[in-house]
C-alpha cells in the first residue's frame, strides 16, 4: 500500500501546541514505535526547523531522525531513507528542494520508499512536491506554477485559506490551463492518499476544508470537501 499525506499547513512547525495532524501521520505507519525521518531541504536545512522537529517528535512514541543534504550523515542515502517508516518533508522553497533532491538522486529513492510502503508526508513545499504540478512562491514575490515529482496526478495548492492570493492565483492558472486540475487545502488540513486516490481528508482545525478545483466547459469549478476534524 502506497501512502502520501499532503498538508496544506499546520503540523509541528505551524501548530506546535496542536499535535492532531502529526499524531495522525504517526498512526499510518501501523507500528508502535515508528521511525520518522525529517527532510528539511526546502528550508536550506534550517537548524531551527530541525530543532523544532525534535522538540515535538521526541515527546511522541516514535524514533525521530533527520537527513541534511548539507551535513550528510552517510554516503548511503538510500539505506538511510529505507530504514525509516515515515518520511516527513518540511516547507520552504519547492524549486530548490526539487533541484537538490534530483542532484542527489533522492527523488528516485523517495519513489522507491513510497512504492515499498513507507509513509510520505509533508507540509507546503513538502505537500506540493509529490504532485505533477503545484503553485509556489519559490521564484520570488509572485505565485507561479512548478513541475514536481509526479507521484500523484494533478496539481496542488497549500495554504488556501491563510494566504489570500493563493485562491485567485490557483483559479486563474487552472482555468487558463497553465496547470492541471487538482486539490487545494486550507492550513490544518491533511489530504491522505492511498495508492493514487484520496482516501481521507482530516483536519486539526474545526471547519477547515479541502477543495477540488477543475475546469468544466471553460468554467472554473471549486468543489468544497469538509475535512474530518481529528479532535473531540
Amino acid at each position: 500500500m502506497k501512502q502520501i499525506i499532503a498538508l496544506g499547513g499546520g503540523g509541528f512547525s505551524m501548530e506546535p501546541k496542536n499535535p492532531l495532524l502529526d499524531k495522525y501521520i504517526l498512526k499510518q505507519a501501523k507500528k508502535n514505535d515508528p521511525k520518522i525521518c525529517f527532510l528539511p531541504t526546502a528550508s536550506g536545512d534550517s537548524e531551527n526547523y530541525i530543532s523544532r522537529f525534535y522538540d515535538f517528535f521526541n515527546q511522541q512514541k516514535c524514533r525521530p531522525t533527520h537527513l541534511s543534504l548539507f551535513k550528510l550523515p552517510t554516503r548511503d542515502l538510500e539505506n538511510f531513507i529505507m530504514e525509516n517508516d515515515i518520511i516527513y518533508v518540511g516547507g520552504g522553497n519547492t524549486k530548490s528542494l526539487l533541484a537538490l533532491w534530483k542532484d542527489w538522486g533522492l527523488d528516485k529513492i523517495l519513489k522507491k520508499a513510497w512504492e515499498e510502503g513507507k509513509v510520505l508526508a509533508g507540509i507546503s513545499a513538502g505537500s506540493i512536491c509529490w504532485f505533477e504540478e503545484g503553485i509556489t512562491d519559490s521564484f520570488g514575490d509572485t505565485l507561479e506554477p512548478i513541475s514536481c515529482l509526479g507521484f500523484l496526478k494533478g496539481s496542488n495548492c497549500p495554504h488556501y485559506d491563510e494566504e489570500l492570493e493563493r485562491r485567485p492565483a490557483y483559479h486563474k492558472m487552472v482555468k487558463s490551463g497553465i496547470i492541471s486540475a487538482g486539490i487545494a487545502a486550507d492550513d490544518g488540513v491533511g489530504v491522505h492518499y492511498i495508492d493514487d486516490t484520496v482516501n481521507n481528508i482530516v483536519s486539526s482545525r474545526k471547519g477547515a476544508k479541502a477543495y477540488h478545483v477543475f475546469k468544466l466547459e471553460n468554467q472554473l469549478i471549486e468543489e468544497t470537501v469538509q475535512a474530518r476534524y481529528l479532535g473531540s
